[in-house]
């Protein structure tokens, strides 16, 4: 039983909580990053991979700055984590990705010298290989995949290379276990994260004179292109693809107190433009991360520098999209029938699909991914207060978020309680 002056009380009812819902995103369909269950191991210079929908973080360096073997895998479906069987070789620094459900770890740091060995992970044996080293020592790299080939960029030569910043390029074969050199990366960097848009390898921030810098490299052609800088200049960042969209997550402006980033911003490559996103919860550097089923997860890194040394964390947040439109804490009926009263608008709180940005109007891929989330309950961080008006009689309206009455509202202008012929529910 609800309050009703008019029609208009209805649409200013929904625009308000809309507006609390969305808090100056730029994606049409709202999101927000919710804490997961820690990893079982806290670790920064880790690499995270996907098979068969669940992650698996490898090596890193643990809170005494020594390299690890562990290999955690996490289940987001059920918010698990399971150990598996160790790497062989301990390393922090390293880049992974998959080809044909196998993990390819390929070099890294141990002892602080860049190592060359490639070692494969099989999640279906839970067993390790080992295939032909890289031609080009280094650590801090960064690898993808396109077409089955493993294409590894840029890194670190470390001490023994005089620290140098690499613009070398070599692709990976698994089918033949070979290595081929490729075109240089016009920009020298390590630190840096790469993505794959459309077959095209995107190379974004670095160290040293890349913190900025993004460069695309297309396999066909084995030649680069500069694009559009990042807004925030960084390192140590991690990068995800969803949407055919790439967000760069996190980071590390190098100085002997930082700053660490917690900025989410997110690169088109269509239009080569960028745009602000949601950020994360606290500011990480060295972190990794992974999608799955079109969400991001953010796995591990440092959180702060302490007189020059970083503090690691076993942090996991998940970046989701937000459905509970009225904010009564699950997904309903109630939500499905505002979405029907904005149906064929290009109304953002219900333009949810495709995730995570939608598509401009409400219709049936909408209507899709609220039915996949019915009668889940939502505990949604970004709600500030939630007024059911279903107290029937008197002027105060109880907020059914915040505790101690601290956000009530008082019920203005001499409405008349209308239990029994309210727009929805007795609204």
């Amino acid at each position: 039983m609800k309050l009703l002056n008019d029609n208009r009380m209805r649409l200013v009812l929904v625009g308000f909580v809309a507006v609390i819902f969305l808090g100056g995103g730029n994606a049409n369909a709202d999101c927000t990053w919710r804490r997961k269950a820690d990893m079982p191991t806290t670790r920064y210079a880790h690499s995270t991979s996907v098979v068969g929908g669940k992650i698996y973080a490898i090596g890193g360096w643990n809170p005494n700055w020594s390299t690890i073997v562990r290999v955690d895998e996490y289940d987001p479906m059920t918010d698990t984590w399971t150990k598996k069987a160790d790497m062989p070789t301990a390393r922090g620094c390293t880049s992974t990705c998959v080809v044909n459900g196998k993990i390819y770890v390929i070099d890294g740091e141990k002892g602080n010298q860049p190592i060359s060995i490639v070692e494969v992970y099989d999640p279906a044996t839970d067993t390790w290989s080992e295939q032909t080293e890289l031609p080009t020592q280094r650590y801090w790299l960064s690898t993808s995949v396109v077409d089955g080939t493993i294409y590894v960029i840029g890194g670190n030569a470390g001490p023994g290379g005089g620290w140098t910043h690499l613009n070398t390029v070599e692709a990976y074969d698994p089918s033949t276990d070979t290595w081929t050199r490729k075109a240089d990366m016009p920009t020298g960097r390590s630190f840096s994260s790469t993505c794959v848009v459309d077959g095209k390898i995107y190379v974004i921030g670095g160290a040293m004179p890349g913190k900025s810098a993004v460069e695309a490299y297309d396999p066909e052609t084995d030649t680069w292109t500069r694009k559009a800088p990042t807004p925030t200049a960084r390192y140590l960042l991690g990068t995800s693809v969803v949407g055919g969209k790439i967000y760069a997550i996190g980071g590390w402006r190098h100085s002997a107190q930082g700053p660490l980033y917690s900025a989410v911003e997110v690169y088109d490559p269509e239009t080569d433009t960028w745009t602000k996103g949601v950020d994360i919860p606290v500011p990480t550097a060295g972190l990794s991360t992974s999608v799955v089923d079109g969400n991001i997860y953010v796995i591990g890194g440092a959180l702060t520098i302490n007189n020059g040394t970083f503090v690691n964390t076993s942090a996991v947040y998940e970046y989701d999209i937000i459905i509970d439109f009225n904010g009564d804490g699950i997904i309903d009926a109630d939500d499905m029938c505002i979405m029907i009263d904005h149906w064929g608008e290009n109304y953002s709180l219900c333009d949810i699909g495709p995730t995570p940005f939608g598509d401009g109007i409400v219709d049936v891929q909408d209507l899709i991914v609220l039915a996949e989330h019915l009668f889940e309950e939502v505990n949604d961080p970004t709600l500030v207060a939630h007024w059911a008006l279903d107290e029937a009689e008197g002027i105060i309206a109880v907020d059914s978020v915040s505790e101690n009455g601290y956000s009530d509202g008082i019920v203005m202008g001499d409405p008349v309680w209308q239990p029994g012929s309210g727009q929805v529910d007795g609204a």
